[in-house]
């Protein structure tokens, strides 16, 4: 299986999201890879942080091993319509996080309008916990393009900054909302198994 992580605008949580999916997946039966196929290196860096209390193999994207189970990909920022094609023909599934911002909104409505729906899955993430429910609003407008959105929404933890700082996957570190963090991405893993074996 291969889940490929993109995004069209900075600050979504694009690498967040790539290692928490490959951290689920190395929750299942098989060797699960983590491809950092963006040039500031960032799941590299984060990776190293941790060392061996990372469940997954990490390695850049030039250099993917045959030998994987489930490969995720860290695609580099801001793919072109014609990387972007090539992303979802040559993947399971393409995992694209946004935020429910104006901005991150048109961005990827805009982007995605040449891609068949059956080829990608949108995650909001960054998500303003409740009671707001900035979350439920992007998923209702997203709707409105018919656009393939996750059910679950990624909230905004700070657990998520202890896991960056450490290098562990969030499910790792000591903090009252670390659970319910790791649910959310635990939830999504779900789904794109579900929508992989569709």
């Amino acid at each position: 299986m291969i889940v490929t992580v993109a995004s069209f605008k900075g600050g979504v949580g694009k690498s967040t999201t790539a290692i928490h999916i490959a951290a689920f997946l190395a929750t299942k039966r098989g060797k699960t890879v983590l491809a950092d196929g963006d040039s500031n290196r960032s799941v590299m860096s984060w990776v190293e942080r941790g060392g061996d209390a990372v469940p997954f193999t990490v390695c850049d994207g030039d250099s993917i091993p045959d030998d994987y189970d489930y490969l995720v990909i860290d695609t580099a920022a801001r793919p072109t319509d014609d990387e972007l094609t090539a992303l979802a023909e040559t993947s399971d599934l393409l995992v694209i996080p946004c935020t429910p911002t104006t901005f991150s909104l048109e961005a990827t409505i805009g982007t995605l309008a040449t891609l068949p729906t059956d080829r990608y899955k949108i995650l909001l993430t960054v998500v303003p916990p409740k009671p707001s429910r900035e979350g439920e609003k992007a998923q209702i407008a997203l709707s409105k393009f018919e656009l393939p959105v996750f059910k679950t929404m990624i909230r905004r933890f700070t657990a998520y900054l202890k896991a960056e700082n450490s290098g562990v996957p969030v499910s790792q570190v000591r903090d009252p909302k670390a659970t319910e963090a790791w649910a959310d991405y635990e939830a999504v893993g779900k789904e794109i198994l579900k929508a992989v074996k569709k």
